[in-house]
């Protein structure tokens, strides 16, 4: 990792790791609602609440950036929770349905898809149970009212397993596709620091404030957040365990203000060796069980069926990522990409009901561009032009608009 300025206006610049994570992130870009959008760039959570400010020898935020990298932590169980408020409107279930992507067995998925059932997480209060013994095994699972979902993965095996459905979903981790649905969604305090560090460049002010205890362990607090103006993101803290440098609790507010739009943290954890039957797992009795690898050759994959051409509809929205672009620097880059068709349907082009809701999910901007509609999270903003041109980034419409210009 490159070193970091000491003083209160720590940076550093990691371009290559800045871009990949840009470009991963796009792959989830999906110009029909900021749902989509918002669900991928998870970025989160309120300010730590301390519980009696341990005294901690100082550290510069050099040191602890150093400290998070070196974390060789392989071994641990826990249970975290995850809230996440990105603000949306009361969609009466609609907004659950676009954020899970949830399929059902007509549509040629199953359930039990960790690509869609994990990204039930952009929304909501749960509760997770995390368990971890070094690189080839691990499990998570997701607590529900009188259900659960995990996802196992032991050695060349994922298995992704809904009680209340009774499904499975099973792939290889050799399937470079399957082993990604298990990485893709951010779940833990960890996964999420990684993402942000990703960010970290010349824009960017990292800074140690202190210190807060986390799950009855003391802990660092390292705040990131922009330098300049133009960004949605307030700023980022974490909590890093003062013993082990691993990310405890992270937390991102929006400049906007107020509550956070997610907050991730252990509320237990331990970092003994889990018992090997933590990661065992056998079908139960009656379980349909689906083959990702044979979602996957039959061409039908877990997010929709062919349309009358043989294509699916990612299929569609990855040639339009194939132009994708990045403008801008740091905190203030907007990607954008031509999705190859018109813009949203509004008013009366939707027709009735229909066009004035879409009205009412965002507003309508005009500008050298033409003219297009702004949807807008509590931390991503998306601005579709009427000739189909998507930008979408953490910036303000203000921001978008001069993209849009510009581009």
């Amino acid at each position: 990792m490159a070193p970091y300025e000491t003083d209160d206006s720590t940076t550093a610049a990691e371009a290559d790791d800045r871009h990949a994570g840009r470009r991963r992130a796009a792959r989830y870009v999906v110009p029909v609602a900021v749902v989509g959008v918002a669900a991928a760039t998870i970025g989160l959570v309120p300010a730590l609440a301390d519980s009696g400010d341990p005294d901690l020898p100082k550290i510069s935020a050099q040191a602890l950036i150093e400290k998070i990298a070196a974390s060789d932590v392989e071994q641990l169980s826990g249970t975290v929770k995850i809230s996440t408020d990105l603000g949306l409107p009361d969609l009466g279930g609609l907004e659950s349905s676009l954020t899970s992507g949830a399929m059902g067995p007509d549509d040629g998925g199953s359930s039990a898809d960790p690509s869609t059932k994990l990204t039930e997480l952009a929304s909501g209060t749960h509760t997770l149970r995390v368990a971890a013994d070094g690189p080839d095994r691990q499990k998570l699972s997701l607590l529900e009212s009188g259900s659960e979902y995990s996802v196992i993965h032991d050695g060349k095996d994922v298995w992704g397993y809904d009680s209340k459905s009774n499904e499975v979903y099973h792939a290889t981790a050799s399937d470079s596709a399957a082993a990604e649905k298990e990485k893709d969604v951010p779940a833990t305090p960890k996964d999420l620091t990684e993402e942000a560090l990703k960010a970290v460049d010349d824009t960017t002010s990292v800074t140690v404030d202190g210190t807060a205890q986390v799950a009855g362990r003391d802990a660092y607090r390292l705040v990131v957040k922009p330098k300049g103006t133009g960004s949605t993101v307030g700023q980022i803290t974490v909590a890093v365990d003062a013993k082990t440098g691993l990310p405890l609790k992270f937390t991102l507010t929006p400049a906007s203000g107020g509550a956070a739009v997610i907050d991730a943290g252990f509320t237990q954890v331990s970092f003994a060796k889990p018992a090997a039957s933590t990661f065992d797992f056998t079908p139960p009795k009656g379980a349909k069980v689906t083959e990702g690898d044979a979602i996957e050759h039959d061409g039908r994959g877990a997010h929709g069926k062919h349309d009358g051409a043989g294509a699916k509809p990612e299929e569609d929205l990855g040639k339009s990522l194939d132009g994708l672009k990045v403008m801008g620097e740091g905190w203030n880059s907007v990607a954008t990409f031509d999705s190859g068709g018109e813009g949203m349907p509004t008013g009366s082009d939707a027709g009735g009901d229909l066009g004035g809701f879409l009205d009412s999910l965002g507003d309508k901007v005009t500008g050298d561009f033409g003219s297009g509609t702004v949807f807008s999270t509590r931390l991503v903003n998306a601005l579709i032009t009427d000739d189909g041109k998507v930008y979408v980034g953490a910036v303000t419409k203000d921001a978008l608009v001069k993209a849009a210009n510009a581009g």
